[in-house]
């Protein structure tokens, strides 16, 4: 029997109504934070919302510190359970995918940090002489062709790329179908869709398109840049927001986005390309020096436990990476594409250089 298990009243607590007084006051407590810590990575205690917190009192072997790349929406329900089933306190490192990695690259979170949780699994090769190996308890349980090579990082879940659009804009006849829309004139100005250098999401959808379209990266950039017109979201979650609000008709974003977005009664609706799509998994790695590494590694064995891949599965959107669990075959109009992760890998550098140069032409 698996280890872990659910606990709803932990995975539910986040919803809770609460008062206006102390939803004023947690307001007045995060402005004073957000001000305080402008310049720094901001840092918090998983149970503590927005608060710069350290872990001073507690005895070292009880303490993990985690740099994420998720949404506090994906993170936090999953390391409140992991704290109260193992009695281990987490200190959180938020950001950027590109900005995280980095800062590990650079060396600012050797013997500092323990693990990096998110990053999509091309992103993270790119970065493997960052990380140390972990072979998780759970490997049998895993998908074989969403395991890293040599286990340098562990598959969280698969994220399919989709195209959005807005309903009050576009009908369903004329939303995006193709990729090779996205390198006409059709979609000029309207598309929205991030900066690759900040977004790890952004760099998979060239990649992929470049994968359904058959065209090299070169080929591909000047027309794409072409099309998106001077406008660059600037990270993941604009990318929603922009289509939603209307200032752009279609993105290109991950199906879990879409989902959520969807299920809470947005006007946005979905579509799976027509040549098929990526579904990259992301994951987590242990860094090398990892000053707690041995709860690092209960984090990864967690992060895979049955009871945690159900609950991305039902609350978040997204694909698990375990066999008993997975649903990306069942999925009508969902056609997965071969995506060499090494080869993404190996170009990542140039091609976001490339990309860069052409948009600042």
């Amino acid at each position: 029997m698996d280890q872990y298990r659910f606990n709803r009243r932990t995975w539910t607590k986040e919803f809770q109504i609460i008062p206006f007084p102390v939803l004023f006051c947690c307001f007045l407590i995060c402005l004073v934070t957000m001000l305080s810590s402008c310049g720094r990575v901001q840092k918090f205690h998983a149970s503590e919302k927005n608060m710069d917190y350290e872990l001073p009192d507690i005895p070292e072997e009880q303490k993990l510190i985690l740099y994420t790349a998720h949404k506090e929406d994906v993170y936090r329900p999953i390391l409140q359970e992991f704290e109260e089933q193992t009695g281990i306190y987490v200190e959180v490192h938020p950001g950027g995918t590109t900005e995280l990695l980095r800062s590990i690259r650079a060396g600012e979170a050797e013997g500092e940090a323990d693990i990096m949780f998110g990053g999509g699994g091309e992103v993270l090769e790119a970065y493997k002489d960052c990380f140390s190996p972990y072979e998780t308890s759970r490997k049998e349980a895993l998908s074989p062709e969403l395991r890293s090579e040599g286990n340098i990082w562990t598959p969280f879940t698969v994220l399919p790329i989709v195209f959005i659009y807005n309903n009050k804009l576009v009908s369903r006849d004329m939303a995006p179908k193709s990729w090779q829309e996205f390198l006409t004139d059709r979609w000029k100005g309207t598309l929205s869709f991030a900066d690759p250098a900040r977004s790890g999401t952004s760099y998979t959808i060239l990649q992929t398109m470049s994968i359904a379209t058959g065209k090299t990266i070169s080929e591909i950039l000047p027309i794409f840049c072409h099309t998106l017109d001077g406008k660059l979201a600037g990270g993941s979650g604009d990318v929603m927001q922009r289509v939603e609000s209307g200032d752009m008709l279609v993105g290109i974003t991950l199906e879990e986005t879409a989902m959520k977005e969807i299920v809470r009664g947005n006007d946005i609706s979905m579509v799976y390309p027509q040549e098929g799509t990526s579904a990259v998994p992301d994951g987590a790695a242990i860094i090398k020096g990892a000053p707690h590494r041995a709860n690092a590694e209960k984090f990864i064995d967690f992060m895979v436990s049955e009871g945690v891949q159900r609950f991305a599965v039902t609350n978040l959107y997204r694909r698990s990476v375990r066999k008993d669990l997975s649903t990306v075959e069942k999925t009508e109009g969902l056609v997965i594409l071969p995506f060499d992760l090494k080869k993404a890998s190996r170009e990542e550098d140039a091609v976001l250089e490339a990309f860069r140069k052409i948009w600042e032409e």
